[in-house]
């Protein structure tokens, strides 16, 4: 029996047309952004479809087209192939929230209306502070470990061998960058990002979500839902919500995530939502793995086919 994981897309994935053309090709998805267009009181399906760029990357809009988008790709997917279900999830930050959602820890109402919240929170966050992301491509951990101990800035994600992301002030990334370059780094990139997610600058987004999230009926997941901040399941309601504000100012292990995974037997892997990110990390991390994604209405045909053989 093959064990299959959904995977969960994350922020940066977003783009102005995502999830239009499924949208266009099946009433179920144009039913579902209608759906969350009432539960939020806006038009998200406008700024996903649409834009403009500028709207869509805001955080507050990022996150929950992103979750949205992602739960459409989901939904398609398994009403398509029959007898297709998650023995697990696992998302990448953002991610983490739509993971959770469907293995049954939130509705889905719930979990779109606290990644909204929570994007806004961050948004905040990075007004409030002078912060950037940098990947570092192609030096170890220990190695970027060091750097940013020099640098006082912090490991953001760990998401595959090879790439790391690193976080903190804007003096702080330069000055990273530099050490990195200088220590045998490939590469050492400033990122397109609103602030310093996953780290310490990001404080003052955690109360705030832990009282959206106190609002919230938690359940228990009906699947294993591996945590950002431990690369291990999710056990109690309470633990989860303790997580999910910790994740906010805590590095993202999706590598040890997906080490965890497999170390368990899992052999299938299901990238959900925009771009294609986590497909590219699976086969830095293993090649030998079956994965496939789906993003939009190619995606979702091909990943079909695949699985109906």
């Amino acid at each position: 029996m093959v064990k299959t994981a959904f995977l969960y897309a994350g922020q940066g994935a977003q783009v102005v047309g995502m999830g239009k053309d499924l949208a266009e090709a099946y009433p179920e998805a144009r039913a579902l952004f209608d759906r969350a267009n009432a539960a939020l009181g806006y038009d998200l399906a406008q700024i996903c479809f649409e834009g403009p760029e500028a709207e869509l990357t805001k955080t507050e809009n990022a996150q929950p087209g992103i979750f949205l988008v992602s739960w459409v790709a989901q939904e398609l997917l398994q009403s398509q192939v029959s007898n297709l279900k998650s023995d697990a999830t696992a998302g990448l930050s953002l991610g983490e929230f739509t993971a959770l959602t469907a293995a049954g820890v939130m509705s889905f109402e719930d979990g779109l209306n606290v990644v909204r919240q929570r994007g806004r929170f961050m948004q905040e966050a990075c007004e409030a502070t002078e912060g950037g992301m940098a990947a570092i491509i192609g030096l170890d951990e220990a190695a970027t470990r060091e750097v940013c101990m020099e640098a006082e800035v912090e490991l953001a994600n760990l998401n595959c061998p090879g790439q790391l992301v690193i976080s903190g002030t804007g003096a702080g990334i330069e000055k990273a960058c530099e050490l990195a370059k200088e220590r045998g780094a490939k590469r050492a990139l400033p990122l397109p990002v609103a602030g310093a997610y996953h780290s310490r600058l990001m404080e003052s987004a955690c109360p705030k979500l832990e009282a959206a999230l106190r609002e919230v009926e938690l359940n228990l997941p009906a699947v294993p839902v591996i945590s950002n901040v431990t690369a291990q399941p999710h056990a109690t309601a309470g633990e989860i919500l303790q997580r999910l504000v910790e994740q906010v100012t805590s590095s993202v292990r999706w590598e040890a995530s997906i080490r965890y995974l497999i170390d368990d037997g899992f052999t299938r892997f299901i990238e959900l939502g925009p771009g294609n990110a986590l497909t590219g990390f699976m086969r830095r991390i293993d090649r030998g793995l079956e994965i496939h994604n789906v993003a939009d209405v190619p995606s979702l045909e091909k990943t079909v086919a695949a699985l109906n053989e």
